[in-house]
């Protein structure tokens, strides 16, 4: 396989110190609309590993088979299983009622300890003298919704990551379905020890696309999209966390956006149809990859874009979504010394 070269890519943000550029983020940028490929900044159709932004997509086989009716969870469980949660308390509680209404047991889960993103959940613990457990692994949601599928599916339990068991099969055929993709994708390793997938920037914008409008799907998948869309609504912190970004947008966008985070610089978001949307008022899949992997390069792309969009009912950045628009960097005396912005000149 040849390695893309990173400086073929736009650059899409920059960083700022004392009023010069200091450093920039390279990457690429893909936005569906209605189906059609609108924006494509870079080279979308190169394949990366999508890693946590399909969460949404791999929990649908487990809501197609009806299992959240069956358990009778409420919107916080359904919201934890889409998310890269933080490791506060509201989402702990949500993990480990999920497991009990299920009645597996946390040992089950297959991904690995680590401590709370979440600082104060963090400095908790560790004043409590409490090693990590698999719960606050910000993946335990979606390790929990693999385990109860693969009951479903008649798996071992015990081998509910492994990308051929029956489970997983369904989950990857979906991913490929939901991404208008011939043939499912080619699977690595996630950090959580899940199977992640291997595909293009604009196949991930349409999948978020579909995602955002399921009219033309079948009837089932439809009512599982728009069951993650409302779940999220109503439960947003549990998506990720307070004052971060997927969870913001979604407050700002009650019901009309789904954003969602993956490593290594990946960022997609799903928008509703809206006809008071200045522009492209039809469903919007947006996905982004920042070459360097980092997160600080994503975020003033996303947002600028949803800006430009008119996701906003505007030219304005709403005052919740700023230090998102323009990531303030500061030094060690906290004072303002630049900023990290969205670099893309955008069509009028």
């Amino acid at each position: 396989m040849t390695a893309a070269d990173p400086n073929s890519s736009p650059i899409l943000a920059e960083a700022t110190r004392s009023g010069r550029t200091e450093s920039w983020h390279r990457g690429a940028l893909a936005v569906v609309h209605d189906g059609e490929l609108l924006v494509a900044r870079g080279d979308v159709g190169r394949p990366i590993y999508a890693r946590s932004a399909t969460k949404p997509l791999q929990a649908l086989p487990f809501l197609e088979r009806g299992l959240h009716r069956q358990l009778a969870m409420p919107a916080a469980e359904i919201a934890v299983m889409c998310a890269s949660h933080v490791g506060a308390p509201v989402h702990l509680a949500a993990v480990r009622s999920f497991l009990a209404r299920a009645g597996l047991d946390e040992d089950r889960l297959g991904c690995g300890p680590h401590a709370p993103f979440d600082k104060a959940s963090r400095l908790a613990l560790l004043a409590a003298g409490e090693r990590p457990r698999k719960v606050h692994n910000n993946c335990s949601g979606k390790h929990t919704g693999f385990l109860c599928l693969a009951q479903a599916c008649g798996d071992d339990l015990d081998a509910y990551l492994d990308p051929e068991c029956r489970a997983q099969q369904e989950v990857r055929a979906v991913v490929a379905a939901m991404a208008g993709l011939p043939v499912p994708p080619e699977v690595g390793l996630d950090g959580c020890g899940a199977p992640t997938f291997w595909l293009p920037l604009a196949a991930l914008a349409r999948a978020f696309a579909q995602l955002a409008n399921p009219a033309g799907l079948p009837p089932v998948r439809a009512a599982a999209c728009r069951t993650v869309l409302d779940a999220v609504a109503e439960q947003p912190v549990l998506l990720q966390g307070e004052g971060l970004l997927c969870t913001s947008l979604v407050q700002q966008l009650p019901g009309r956006c789904f954003p969602k985070n993956g490593a290594e610089g990946v960022f997609a978001v799903a928008l509703a149809p809206d006809p008071a949307r200045r522009r492209c008022p039809g469903a919007v899949g947006i996905a982004v990859k920042i070459d360097d992997g980092s997160q600080r390069g994503y975020e003033p792309v996303v947002v600028d874009t949803l800006r430009w969009l008119g996701a906003f009912g505007g030219e304005q950045v709403p005052a919740a979504l700023r230090s998102f628009w323009r990531v303030p960097i500061e030094n060690t005396q906290r004072r303002p010394v630049g900023e990290v912005r969205c670099t893309m000149e955008w069509p009028a």
